[in-house]
């Protein structure tokens, strides 16, 4: 235990005075003009190759991109400590105590025998917190910056826990079908079709979600499967002398229909 603990502090002591040295004045002159507004791209960015590699089950680039997003949380530290907001100690003890509050199961003497109960538990414990700082709690707070699809998927479920919900799978069908209806109206000169759209979206999200199904999840699986597919016609058309821009839809959609049907 305590050689474990030795090589973490001098892992992670090593990360910060590297970071540091990078903003120091005699350090890296991109890494010196970054603050926390600049990153912000780059923290996405990483949390999406940290996905990817998950996604591809391939531990050496889980191992990396993690490390790359690791660099990101240390980076907004040091840019804290330089303003004396708070360090990377302050992030670190944060965390720790908050998963100790709010796991009262594990450290505690409360029972959870469920993931669902713990759940429960841990929504209360979150709300408790908010009333204690005296913020205002809204149930459909979700942050505006989250990616559309996993946010309104999120306010959805929200307004599902107190009851505001569709009764049955054929409810949502039907809205979809009327939200589709207006967005043909709108194309026909009656209404605002980018709203519309929106809401045929929203609308199919909360099909996805009445069943369970991560919409984000689901378009990142579909939208893989297509560019699997796309690029096997490419193949297909190049290994048989043809070239891909001088054809019809209709001969690029025979050799899409013949992939379509070898995968299947």
């Amino acid at each position: 235990m305590a050689n474990t603990e030795q090589r973490y502090a001098k892992a992670t002591n090593r990360l910060l005075v590297i970071m540091e040295k990078l903003r120091s004045e005699n350090g890296c002159p991109w890494d010196k003009e970054q603050t926390h507004q600049s990153l912000r791209k780059y923290l996405i960015e990483e949390c999406y190759e940290v996905i990817d590699a998950i996604n591809r089950n391939d531990d050496n680039d889980l191992t990396e991109e993690l490390g790359d997003l690791l660099l990101q949380v240390v980076f907004h530290a040091q840019l804290g400590k330089e303003r004396d907001a708070f360090d990377f100690a302050d992030v670190a003890d944060g965390i720790s105590e908050k998963m100790v509050r709010r796991h009262p199961h594990v450290f505690g003497d409360l029972h959870c025998g469920t993931a669902d109960e713990v759940l429960v538990h841990w929504a209360k414990i979150k709300e408790e917190e908010k009333q204690e700082q005296g913020k205002v709690s809204r149930r459909l707070d979700v942050p505006a910056t989250f990616p559309a699809l996993y946010r309104a998927q999120k306010v959805q479920k929200k307004a599902a826990e107190v009851g505001f919900d569709w009764a049955q799978s054929e409810d949502v069908k039907a809205k979809i079908n009327e939200e589709i209806a207006e967005v043909q109206a709108a194309i026909d000169g009656s209404g605002d079709l980018k709203e519309e759209i929106g809401d045929v979206l929203f609308a199919a999200v909360n099909w996805s979600r009445f069943h369970h199904i991560d919409a984000e999840e689901a378009l990142r699986e579909s939208t893989e499967k297509f560019t699997r597919r796309f690029y096997r016609v490419e193949d297909a058309i190049k290994a048989d002398g043809k070239d891909i821009t001088a054809m019809s839809l209709t001969e690029m959609d025979a050799y899409w229909d013949k992939i379509k049907t070898e995968e299947n």
